[in-house]
């Protein structure tokens, strides 16, 4: 019998994590049960508000938020999920938004004023595009991960149960919609819908370029009593979680295993832009620099109650100077 500590860790079923899933990595003194079966939305909100898995991938945004009030969870610098986000900025087309100062004064749906997308992206219009926070009408359809508190000069309006916010763009009653996912609208080719960037991964390429941000939606979360129970469960997860990320970015390299015509080039695409490892783990300066501008832009939008540092959000993963993997010989 495993006398190994079991937990459940919920999460996406994501290529990095297989190695992990199917054992062919595993975490050093730990069982781990997977919960996947789940969209992210249900995920972060059945982990943040009921702690029902030990560790769990959830939104960025709804941690820092959930930290900064002093909430028992704890992260390890695990970054499951990043997306650039430019092209998710949806527009009604007869609403005449063409740039993205057009959305002042406007109507702006969101799926939950909380989601890391829709943060990072009010972030990004306001400092990179010169639209305020509060120059908008804000409308959103779910209940928040956390609880939030909004500044006053925030209008934030909450639409009627059964409706939904891309119907509501598609018939005009709102003229822009900042969403996770692309809308079905989208999907459907509908063309009362379209982009507020219609070449929105030239304006992704142009923010990296200039803020060496891939933007980071999701951290790997804990339960605080977890890590004051076993210590070492931070250390010992946060190895198998890179082991397994780095086994599967090199099983990706293999272009045979993905059914598109031009994905290899798509990947040197990647790597000429974003360079060898942009879905690093772990605090380097780059991860610092993104995870603190999510930050700034949450305590800025009245999200959290103080301004977080990279220290204040994640565990220390420390070994001490010549030790670790690295030194075994």
């Amino acid at each position: 019998m495993s006398k190994n500590l079991h937990l459940t860790l919920a999460c996406g079923d994501y290529e990095i994590i297989r190695p992990l899933r199917e054992g062919l990595v595993k975490a050093d003194g730990i069982d781990l049960t997977f919960v996947t079966n789940m969209d992210s939305t249900t995920r972060h909100w059945r982990f943040l508000r009921n702690r029902e898995f030990d560790v769990a991938e959830v939104s960025a945004s709804g941690y820092i938020a959930a930290k900064a009030a002093g909430q028992d969870l704890e992260a390890i610098p695990v970054f499951l999920h990043r997306r650039f986000r430019h092209g998710f900025i949806f527009t009604n087309t007869a609403s005449g938004i063409r740039t993205p100062k057009d959305l002042i004064g406007r109507k702006v749906g969101v799926k939950s004023y909380i989601v890391t997308a829709t943060l990072w992206l009010r972030g990004i219009l306001e400092e990179h595009y010169g639209v305020p926070h509060q120059s908008i009408d804000w409308y959103s359809q779910l209940d928040e991960d956390v609880d939030i508190s909004l500044p006053a000069g925030v209008k934030l309006s909450k639409i009627d149960d059964g409706k939904s916010i891309e119907d509501m763009l598609v018939e005009g009653e709102i003229d822009a919609l900042l969403h996770p996912d692309i809308i079905k609208p989208i999907q459907a080719r509908d063309p009362r819908v379209g982009r507020l960037f219609n070449d929105h991964e030239a304006e992704e390429v142009a923010y990296f370029k200039r803020t060496g941000i891939f933007p980071i939606m999701h951290v790997t979360a804990l339960k605080r009593e977890i890590v004051e129970r076993h210590p070492w469960v931070a250390i010992n997860l946060y190895k198998a979680f890179d082991a397994s990320r780095r086994m599967a970015m090199q099983r990706m390299q293999n272009p045979r295993i993905v059914p598109l015509a031009w994905y290899r080039e798509a990947w040197e695409e990647q790597e000429a832009i974003l360079g060898k490892d942009p879905w690093v783990y772990g605090l380097d300066a780059q991860n610092r620099t993104n995870i603190e501008t999510l930050a700034r832009y949450s305590f800025e939008q009245g999200l959290s109650r103080r301004m977080m540092k990279a220290e204040d959000l994640f565990l220390p993963l420390d070994e001490g100077r010549g030790r670790g993997d690295a030194s075994r010989y």
